[in-house]
């Protein structure tokens, strides 16, 4: 997502914030526009996956998702009035958390309502170390289905092991342990937790080539799968240095273990700050 797209929605989201009371809200029929839902019964099914996930979490929904109505101009100047619901910043982080995660509106909105500080730059930041943290747990599911695969064909656990690091000096021109050194990741932990996002991706779509072509080539045995993981590397390593990106020289990334707690921080955040909202209203 641009920078552009970011400081545009973030303005929407900003807009679209009343005060009730001294607590943050958005309306629910507004909301349900920003992120993407044409229908109403569509956006209704979301939310009530959030009330959901609001009583497991311990919390009382009516006070994050209360029923009020809502006055709405029709043709002819005509009014109608309809149901609405007021959701507190906590309300609209769990719709986001529950909503369709492919829109862009969905995942811009997951960042925003978890931010306390209202400043764009911040959300942009925690989107950016929410994107790379989902690209890794991407590429462990992918290499994972690919393990599961090559299991099934004669390679075991150290063949895998050998057949991903013969990928990794395709992709970087490096071996593992070259490339941990210079991404200064610590023994015992994997160098993709230390890899820029168009890095771990690289590495999600060659691994994601090598799944598919085993399976399609009816490939077998260590040799035969370890010299098309190595073809399908060196082919995304074409295409990245081909648009001027050589991956062994971009710089590394903040530990991607310590990214994940600083986001799950910021989700206990978000409740705590709403409770102490409810009780500054109190």
């Amino acid at each position: 997502m641009k920078s552009e797209e970011i400081k545009q929605l973030f303005a929407q989201f900003e807009t679209a914030a009343v005060d009730l009371e001294g607590v943050e809200c958005w309306s629910a029929r507004e909301l349900q526009l920003l992120l993407g839902y044409n229908k109403w019964e569509n956006f209704e099914k979301v939310i009530q996956k959030a009330k959901e996930a609001c009583q497991h979490a311990g919390e009382e929904v009516l006070y994050h998702f209360p029923d009020v109505r809502k006055t709405i101009l029709m043709p002819k100047g005509a009014e109608k009035e309809i149901e609405d619901i007021l959701l507190t910043r906590y309300a609209s982080y769990l719709i986001a958390q529950n909503g369709d995660s492919r829109k862009e509106e969905i995942a811009f909105a997951q960042n925003y309502f978890a931010v306390q500080t209202r400043r764009a730059e911040l959300v942009e930041q925690r989107l950016l170390a929410d994107e790379r943290v989902k690209a890794r747990e991407k590429l462990s599911q992918t290499e994972k289905q690919l393990s599961g695969i090559l299991y099934e064909r004669g390679v075991d656990n150290q063949g895998f092991a050998v057949i991903r690091s013969k990928g990794d000096q395709a992709l970087f021109r490096l071996s593992t342990h070259q490339l941990k050194i210079k991404m200064g990741a610590p023994e015992g932990r994997p160098v993709a937790d230390f890899l820029p996002t168009i890095s771990i991706k690289a590495k999600d779509l060659a691994t994601e080539m090598t799944g598919l072509n085993v399976q399609i080539k009816d490939l077998s045995g260590q040799n035969k799968i370890e010299k098309e993981h190595v073809d399908n590397n060196s082919a995304v390593r074409d295409m990245l240095t081909h648009r001027g990106i050589v991956p062994e020289n971009l710089p590394a990334a903040e530990d991607v273990k310590k990214l994940k707690r600083k986001l799950q921080g910021d989700e206990k955040n978000v409740l705590k700050d709403s409770k102490r909202r409810k009780n500054d209203s109190d």
